[in-house]
């Protein structure tokens, strides 16, 4: 039955590309194609940002820009007053993307929890178009490892390989108007070591949107289904995140709340344990900072 949950997402997301591009008949998609192939428009700023919340978006660095990302969350909201329901415990990753050429970037970073380095690529395989309704959708392709260096009593004789974990994923989105985006995103993540009878391949599924409400503002939402019986040594959860962004000029800042303790994808999908029903949840926000480092000519 869970297994029916991927192909509802998928035949709705689908579904509701298709319904917008079908009065593009097969004829004009063709003469569209040989009358103005050189004067593609591509759509931009489907998202804002390179993260929904916790999850990556298509968006990616220009060509020789960097940019400086600060993800924070602290603790649960249920922690009572003694903690300041939450505020005096934290989690933070820094992290640095740059954008190789326009469909490549690459990304680097560190986090607190666990003590994680992680990396990645990302390409853009396809880029929607404007107008012509050639291509109805972007997708880009995501590839993350990650290694935790925290020290674990239980095993202190773990190697770096047997910490080091992947994730793969596609993602596919559409920006439907100016105010509405999504993305689907199916995920495979393995481990090099699990403990109990973790599998240590994993799959999952993700939904994330985007809806404009100011110029300079946004609401931001996010879900990621993991099937059961893939995680067993700990209780899980679906991780669930909302976000509010403001822009403002070179960056963006995003006020976070989530069931997830930790940020990469190697952690958050998998490994969230927060529930939203009894007030696990972890306040926080996203900070990034873009800089040109093209030089002016």
């Amino acid at each position: 039955m869970q297994v029916k949950y991927f192909y509802c997402i998928l035949i709705i997301f689908f579904s509701a590309v298709s319904l917008h591009a079908q009065d593009s008949s097969l004829l004009n998609m063709l003469n569209d194609s040989m009358s103005v192939s050189k004067n593609i428009s591509y759509v931009t700023g489907t998202f804002k940002a390179g993260h929904v919340v916790n999850m990556q978006t298509i968006e990616s660095p220009a060509k020789n820009a960097l940019v400086f990302l600060i993800q924070h969350r602290f603790g649960q909201l249920n922690s009572g007053s003694y903690n300041f329901f939450g505020l005096d415990n934290a989690t933070l990753r820094l992290g640095f993307d740059y954008g190789i050429c326009d469909r490549l970037s690459i990304g680097i970073g560190r986090s607190s929890y666990q003590k994680t380095y992680d990396g990645y690529l990302k390409y853009k395989l396809l880029r929607q178009t404007d107008g012509t309704e050639k291509m109805p959708i972007s997708i880009s392709l995501l590839g993350i490892v990650t290694n935790y260096t925290v020290k674990i009593p239980e095993a202190p004789t773990l190697s770096a390989a047997e910490r080091t974990s992947y994730a793969t994923q596609i993602l596919i989105a559409r920006k439907f108007s100016s105010s509405l985006s999504l993305q689907l995103v199916p995920t495979y993540l393995y481990y090099n070591y699990t403990q109990g009878n973790d599998k240590s391949t994993i799959f999952s599924i993700g939904a994330g949107g985007r809806m404009k409400i100011t110029k300079r503002m946004s609401i931001d939402a996010e879900y990621t289904y993991l099937p059961s019986n893939q995680v067993t040594s700990i209780k899980t959860h679906n991780s669930f995140s909302l976000g509010w962004d403001i822009e403002t000029g070179g960056h963006v800042f995003q006020l976070v709340f989530t069931n997830s303790q930790s940020i990469t994808e190697t952690q958050y999908i998998s490994r969230t344990t927060g529930n939203w029903g009894d007030g696990g949840i972890y306040f926080g926000f996203n900070l990034s900072r873009v800089f040109n480092l093209k030089k002016k000519k």
